[in-house]
Parts: C-alpha cells; structure tokens; sequence
C-alpha cells in the first residue's frame, strides 16, 4: 500500500512539477502530462484514499484518517466521501432514494425506480460525456450542498463533527486546492506565454479524465441487469438479509486482470468489497475463491464479467433499457 501511494501521488505530481518548472513546454505534451495527472488523480482516488476512508489503509485509525484527507488535496471533501459512500451507498445499495450513487440527477436514469424523461431514450449514448464530470462537480458546488444536506439529516454527529468544523475544514480545503491547481500555475505559466483560461482548460481536462476514470470503474458494478434494486417494506425494513442484499445488487469484472485490479484498488472485485469494505483490496483476490464458494453452497447469486470491456458493453445495454419507460425493475 505504500509503494502504490507513492506510485500513484507520483503519477499525479511529477507531471504537475515538470509543468510548472518550464521542463515541458510544448502545449500538447502539456495535455498529455494532464492526461496523466488525470490517471494519477483517479488512481489516488482508487487505490489510495478509497481503502483509507474505509479504514482498510492501515491498523492505525490516525493514519487512516490522514491518509484519507488526500480526498480534501485532490479537491474533494473526505467527511462527505465517508458519508456518501461509506454509509448511504454500502448500506443501502441500489435503494432508490438512500443510495446516491444511483441518483445522478435528471438527466441520466440508473434506478428502474427513478422518474423516466424523454431524454433517456438516448442515455447510452450521452451518458459517457456526463460521465467525465464527476469530479467537476465536486470540486465546484456539490461538497457544499452535500455538506449542508448530511448535517440537516443529522449524518455529522454519527461521525463525531460539526456542520461548522467540515465547513472550515471544506473552505480551507478548497482554497488550498483551488491555490495549487490553478492560481500558482497561472502565476508562473505566464511567464512562458499560457494564459489563465489555458490553466483553466489544462484543470478541466485533468478533471474530465478523472470522473470517466472512476465512473466507468464504478457504473458496472451496480447498474447492471443482474443487480436488483431492493425496495423497502413500510417499516423500511428490507426482505434479504443485509450481505445477501450485497451480493444481489453487486458485479464484479476482470477478476484475473491483475494490471486492472491493482490499478482500480481491488474494486472489480466490488462484492468482496461490500461484504469486507474494512479489509484492505491487496486481500481480494484471496477472498474472492471462498465468497463465490459460500455464495453457491446457499444458492445466493455471485455476479461476475469476465473482462472489463465485457461489463462496460454490458453497463451500455442496460442503460439503453433504463432508458425506456416500461422497464420492469428487479427486485429481489
């Protein structure tokens, strides 16, 4: 985990040193070092803070809770992270109205359960350019909202905060990053000729680069046609048992790849994952034998694709069907 922290914080500032030292200066081999910052933002996110802000990184929850602040350095908000993911997608996945990770908003459809537009007769075909703008998103309004909506649901006390605290830990943050990514290089890059809104551009590429990273790791995992999307009775009580509901609603990819494993931080071994979201992803691939095992002697569903390419075709076809009004959800 370490060396794989070093590599990833590498990808992502030796690029941004060569830039800003005037090493590389010919505009397109400044995209491409973008390109790669871009890789290297989503491998941190992947690989590094993703274990962390589940307390798999380390035995040391103070380490942990360091290491998981590197959201906050790639302009993301660790606190809302943790909420998003940690409690309201892992305990809730694939339930329309608790989990966010399917509610992308209106204009795309992950849920059979989401209200239907007109617009998403042609989702899987837009849907890929909305997808690179994931990060974009984060970085500019949506920590704040989210912020605001978690602490008027009373989600911060479960984590021992404060709606003021994350809000200064948030501002500061923003500030730092917003400093570094695009005051600093727009201060010293024009001393070689690139204007601000070059700067501008350069941050939004990386950051497009990014969101369609991490999008296309994550959609196959849950929006697929294997997954169910649970319902809850009027109790709010749910009718298979909470690791059942993991392994109904969960799709792994490329088990055997192991340049894609080590690179998207175990995360195509995403049923692993929510059944042991405390256990580091260097551990998968040797749990993964057992859990399919136990999954076939209770006859409960392992899902699984065998290549990567193969789940993202997959995830395209079922976002056609979402996209038509009559499709019958999954329930169970």
């Amino acid at each position: 985990m370490i060396i794989k922290t070093i590599f990833m914080l590498s990808i992502y500032f030796v690029p941004y040193a060569l830039i800003l030292t005037g090493v590389v200066s010919n505009l397109w081999l400044i995209v491409g070092l973008l390109i790669i910052m871009g890789i290297g933002l989503a491998g941190i996110g992947l690989s590094v803070m993703h274990d962390a802000n589940h307390g798999a990184y380390s035995n040391n929850r103070k380490v942990n809770k360091f290491v998981g602040y590197v959201m906050n350095v790639a302009g993301g908000s660790s606190i809302n992270w943790r909420i998003q993911h940690n409690v309201l997608h892992h305990s809730f996945t694939n339930v329309e109205g608790h989990d966010e990770d399917i509610d992308p908003g209106a204009v795309l459809r992950f849920s059979p359960h989401a209200k239907w537009r007109k617009i998403h007769r042609f989702q899987h075909l837009y849907a890929w350019f909305f997808y690179g703008l994931m990060t974009l998103t984060w970085i500019a309004n949506k920590d704040f909202e989210s912020l605001r909506t978690y602490s008027k649901k009373g989600l911060l006390k479960s984590f021992q905060t404060t709606f003021g605290k994350e809000l200064v830990v948030l501002i500061l943050s923003k500030i730092g990053y917003y400093g570094y990514i695009f005051v600093v290089p727009s201060l010293i890059l024009a001393n070689y000729g690139i204007s601000w809104w070059q700067v501008l551009v350069g941050m939004l590429i990386m950051h497009y680069v990014t969101g369609f990273i991490l999008a296309i790791v994550f959609q196959p995992a849950h929006v697929m046609e294997e997954c169910t999307y649970p319902v809850p009775d009027g109790d709010g009580n749910m009718e298979d048992l909470w690791a059942v509901n993991q392994l109904k609603t969960t799709c792994n990819f490329a088990n055997k790849n192991a340049a894609i494993s080590w690179y998207v931080g175990g995360l195509n071994f995403q049923v692993e994952h929510h059944l042991f979201p405390d256990v580091s992803h260097v551990h998968y691939s040797k749990i993964a034998p057992i859990v399919k095992a136990t999954a076939k002697e209770f006859n409960v569903p392992y899902y699984a694709k065998k290549t990567f390419i193969g789940a993202i075709l997959d995830h395209a076809r079922f976002l056609k069907k979402l996209g038509k009004k009559e499709i019958q959800p999954k329930l169970a």
